[in-house]
């Protein structure tokens, strides 16, 4: 069930799956459509809510290209929408750049965190890496400085860049291009007029230009929440010592690598991706 959700200064288009009375999980992406609805439906017994960020999918949109917010201002996004469903306690699972807010939610809001999953993510903002975490990879670099300029206002142009960009992100052979095509389009019929909006809902570009500071990645060791980390062993985009370097600096976090995967959650990973997250978030 979608709804738009008052939070604070802006409303968040906000998806819910499943019963209330179940066992609540909040999924942190981009937008709702960072998340397939067939790996929605593999978390049974789960209480899934979604949403669109700030500035992506139905949510207001002023200008992704100058956020007037900060990271913080996001995290406190992520608290509204439980306040605004009435959730006390969630288990928070936070992808790529949402893997950001996730940290930080559990690191300020611990007793709103009953268990964290961070995937394909990292332990610092978007800038310079810290010198003992691998930054992107090569292909990555070349692709963004070499790919054709998309015309974000043509649907054809941006379903095309999307799906170039996921095969870079992939890192794989079993990269199926319908697959990404699809999952661009459903991210793209999401977002609203602003000519900025599709390239943040598709890429994460606030990213680039939010402040993120404080850094957080000295006080992981404070996290309480019980964490497991799933990264893909093919990511070229967050390689997989962030990965390692999360579940090593979390105390008790449990590193799940997934073969075949890169920056992505692909329909082939949602089995076992689904069955780890059911785990980790049984009580």
């Amino acid at each position: 069930m979608e709804r738009l959700l008052p939070v604070g200064d802006v409303e968040l288009c906000v998806d819910t799956a499943g019963s209330p009375t179940d066992i609540p999980l909040l999924l942190i992406g981009t937008t709702v459509a960072t998340w397939d609805d067939a790996f929605v439906e593999r978390l049974t017994g789960r209480f899934v809510v979604r949403y669109d960020q700030r500035d992506t999918g139905r949510s207001t949109t002023v200008d992704p290209d100058s956020p007037g917010y900060t990271l913080r201002d996001l995290v406190a996004d992520a608290v509204g929408v439980l306040d605004g469903l009435g959730i006390d306690r969630a288990h928070v699972m936070g992808i790529g750049t949402g893997g950001f807010v996730a940290q930080v939610l559990a690191l300020d809001h611990p007793d709103r965190v009953a268990s964290l999953v961070l995937m394909g993510t990292r332990p610092v903002a978007p800038g310079p890496v810290d010198d003992d975490l691998p930054d992107h990879a090569p292909e990555i670099m070349a692709h963004f400085g070499s790919a054709p300029p998309v015309d974000w206002m043509d649907r054809t142009s941006i379903l095309d860049g999307a799906v170039a960009t996921a095969r870079v992100l992939s890192g794989s052979p079993q990269f199926d291009p319908a697959e990404a095509r699809a999952r661009a389009a459903r991210v793209l019929d999401r977002t609203g007029p602003h000519p900025a909006a599709a390239r943040n809902s598709l890429l994460s570009t606030v990213f680039a230009k939010l402040d993120c500071a404080p850094r957080w990645r000295e006080r992981l060791p404070r996290i309480t929440a019980p964490t497991l980390v799933v990264h893909g062993a093919a990511d070229p985009f967050f390689p997989v010592g962030n990965a390692e370097a999360l579940a090593a600096e979390i105390p008790g976090a449990r590193l799940l690598v997934v073969e075949g995967m890169g920056a992505e959650l692909p329909r082939r990973a949602h089995a076992e991706v689904a069955a780890a997250v059911l785990a980790h978030t049984a009580r």
